[in-house]
């Protein structure tokens, strides 16, 4: 079985890709441009992805698609107009690759979504879906793939759009659509604010969420390559939409001590309420990043593990461990995060 992989190089298209070829598969990368990809994975590159790319070179003889690539998620997005950049990568080279793939004869197409397309946030405590947020919103307990659609930014509104022009193309051309709604990933090489929280931890800086009591869900990177892996063969996952995460889920400062644990640290947390959180959050300028660490975000991943026969192949505890491996190697070297 042949498989295309968008993003290839990246944070989780590497893992994907050591994932497929450990598997027996023949994987395929489409690339930007040439860089080093995994081994076992050979390389094609398309340039950018929108809705002039070529994919003829890539799409030949291959099975499946698993598409990764994407315009990622920007906190401090400085795009004239963030939603057209959105949608040029997310929605038009989304659709256009995946016509050209069902012209192409591909069998099956795996889109990496997002649980954005759900919404923000989720109530920490059980209930109804009538608790309401700080902006007057409704929300859930827990997102599930049975949610109707609440994307509240334009990455989580694309993504959305995306996912409906696969479903129409499905429909159109009979090629298999798996849809996958991951929440926040981590793994060796994680980037961005998982590894700021890990260097805080390693220097021992005192962080203000022990008064936190929310819960999030994360998924490792080992198993959802592992997931990709299942859903690029497996019959169940046809035509399915996944919320899928570790179901582990912890609070920021769970989350903190658990870092901690895998460094061979001890975890400073100081018990600050959220809501004094919040307001310093409002004073600096940095409301969402404060809205994200004491928010709750809840997934329920029972159906994927139903349909697919499918459970996750390591725990939090285990994935830490080895992001803590990677992390102690790379700073040995003279890394710098």
């Amino acid at each position: 079985m042949k498989i295309l992989v968008t993003g290839p190089d990246g944070f989780v298209g590497s893992a994907v890709c050591a994932k497929l070829f450990a598997d027996g598969l023949q994987v395929r990368g489409a690339q930007w441009k040439s860089a080093p990809l995994s081994e076992g994975c050979a390389s094609v590159v398309v340039g950018n992805i929108d809705a002039e790319t070529d994919w003829k070179n890539a799409l030949d003889g291959i099975d499946a698609v698993v598409h990764l690539a994407a315009r990622v998620h920007i906190m401090d997005d400085t795009s004239a107009d963030p939603l057209a950049a959105f949608r040029e990568v997310n929605v038009e080279g989304t659709r256009h690759l995946a016509e050209s793939a069902a012209k192409a004869g591909v069998k099956r197409f795996v889109f990496i979504s997002s649980i954005k397309v759900n919404g923000e946030q989720t109530s920490e405590v059980g209930g109804q879906e009538s608790d309401v947020n700080d902006r007057g919103q409704s929300y859930k307990m827990m997102f599930s793939e049975s949610d109707t659609p609440n994307p509240q930014d334009p990455y989580g509104q694309s993504k959305h759009e995306a996912e409906v022009a696969l479903r129409e193309i499905e429909a159109e051309t009979g090629m298999e659509v798996v849809i996958l709604r991951p929440p926040l990933l981590y793994g060796p090489g994680v980037k961005a604010n998982f590894l700021k929280l890990i260097q805080l931890v390693d220097k021992g800086i005192p962080l203000p969420l022990g008064g936190i009591k929310n819960k999030r869900s994360f998924l490792s990177l080992t198993n959802f390559a592992d997931l990709i892996s299942t859903c690029v063969s497996v019959p169940g996952a046809a035509g399915q939409t996944f919320t899928v995460c570790d179901g582990d889920d912890v609070s920021s400062g769970e989350l903190v001590e658990r870092i901690a644990k895998a460094l061979g640290k001890k975890s400073l947390l100081l018990p600050v309420p959220d809501g004094l959180m919040k307001l310093a959050g409002k004073l600096t300028g940095k409301s969402a990043q404060v809205q994200r660490l004491c928010s709750s975000l809840q997934i329920d991943s029972s159906h994927v593990r139903k349909a697919l026969d499918w459970n996750p192949p390591v725990t939090m505890e285990q994935e830490l461990a080895r992001v803590a491996e990677w992390y102690k190697s790379r700073k040995r070297d003279g890394f710098k995060c």
